[in-house]
């Protein structure tokens, strides 16, 4: 049984920490793990921003949280995550566990920031960059479970290479009942036009038009055609298959009957790029499905079945943006989105889209709670790791039972918009 005088020691303590959360006595600490640091990196781009404060609401917003803990993994001949810490009076912890307990063997901040993309990691037979980001975070739990505590954790990008490390990961946080976001900056960076579609929208599909590597760019595209989808009648209910092909396989498929609905919405989110291939100032031609597979012959793409019917696909292509198309019943035509990314000027390291993600970094640890779901990230985690599948198995479609995964969006999708 409890003395008085331990009764009222671990009063103190919990009421200290608490008071470290809400920020009473001072900003809240945050844990930033990296895995390299060098410009135009993603650690780079989070690192500035928690040490300098980033523009926001049209005025230079400080951080609301304080960088304690930071531990970066590699150090290449590009390296200036010395030069930061010396600029910005930062010690670089020797460890993931260092970072967390500041030398005082049990958890000593408020929040902890996976950024675990970029830099020299080995790559697997399927062309997986394997990330230290499922690692890392077994590491952060088990300091939570040593420590009695937890805190909000955000992981940047797709969760990790394999379903189960994905789902064990969400799994932690309900179990030790601690705020898990994670993601990218597409489904909250500026919209062009600022717009969203309701919660139980009649949807019946939906495309998003990107570009880049698969294992990569490919999460983006299924986070932004994904951040609509889910907004549709029942919400989301999970994924039955996913199937990826590319150049004349994949025309081979969209060309047959039962896909005119995709093939008009991957016209309609193309001509809502801003990057649309030029020829002294036009397009090379009208912009058709025949101009599009003549144009972009080694088009990737990303077929999803969901439990319920509805479809979802995403293509990487020769543009340069983010577009989204949504077939809405009732309406006349698609609902398209482009999903604005701020690219930095020649010479700058500022990508200004990084802002908004940011502030729901902050926003999370200052209350204690996840802006919006973390099984849209366990999902399209899934579908990278389905995608790689099938394209390493031949271009055939991939079951994804494992992927029954039901939730619900959130009223107000969180976008930027100032």
């Amino acid at each position: 049984m409890l003395s008085r005088r331990e009764c009222l020691v671990s009063s103190m303590a919990a009421t200290m920490a608490g008071a470290a959360r809400s920020g009473q006595q001072g900003r809240p600490k945050i844990a930033f793990l990296g895995t390299v640091v060098r410009n135009l990196s993603h650690s780079q781009h989070f690192l500035d921003r928690f040490a300098m404060g980033y523009a926001w609401a049209g005025q230079w917003q400080k951080p609301r949280v304080e960088l304690a803990g930071v531990y970066i993994d590699q150090f290449p001949e590009s390296d200036i995550a010395r030069q930061r810490a010396g600029k910005y009076g930062i010690k670089l912890e020797r460890s993931v566990e260092d970072a967390l307990t500041l030398g005082t063997g049990t958890l000593a901040v408020d929040g902890v920031v996976i950024i675990g993309e970029h830099g020299n990691y080995p790559v697997n037979e399927k062309g997986q960059t394997l990330y230290p980001r499922h690692a890392w975070f077994k590491r952060i739990v088990k300091v939570f479970e040593q420590s009695g505590r937890s805190v909000p954790v955000f992981n940047d990008k797709h969760l990790s290479t394999t379903w189960n490390e994905c789902a064990e990961m969400v799994a932690d946080s309900k179990r030790l009942k601690f705020p898990f976001l994670a993601g990218s900056s597409l489904p909250v960076t500026w919209r062009m036009p600022q717009a969203d579609l309701p919660l139980d929208a009649p949807i019946r599909e939906s495309v998003c038009v990107a570009y880049g590597f698969v294992d990569s760019y490919d999460f983006h595209a299924f986070e932004s055609a994904q951040c609509f989808a889910e907004r549709r009648k029942g919400g989301e209910v999970g994924i039955k298959s996913v199937h990826a092909l590319r150049g004349a396989n994949l025309w081979k498929v969209l060309d047959r009957p039962d896909r005119a609905r995709t093939r008009e919405l991957f016209l309609a989110a193309l001509c809502t790029s801003h990057t649309l291939p030029v020829e002294s100032g036009y397009p090379t031609a009208p912009v058709t499905w025949e101009w599009l597979k003549k144009t972009m012959p080694d088009t990737t793409g990303f077929l999803v079945e969901h439990r319920d019917g509805f479809r979802s696909a995403s293509f990487l292509t020769g543009i340069r943006d983010f577009t989204c198309a949504v077939d809405v019943e009732g309406r006349d035509t698609p609902f398209t989105c482009l999903l604005h990314l701020p690219m930095p000027n020649r010479g700058s390291t500022t990508a200004d889209f990084f802002n908004p993600l940011v502030r729901h970094i902050e926003e999370m640890v200052l209350t204690g709670k996840a802006p919006y779901p973390v099984e849209r990230t366990l999902l399209t985690s899934g579908m990278v790791i389905a995608g790689v599948d099938s394209l390493h198995a031949g271009q055939v479609p991939v079951a994804t039972p494992e992927m029954a995964v039901r939730y619900r969006s959130v009223e107000d999708a969180g976008y930027a918009r100032n």
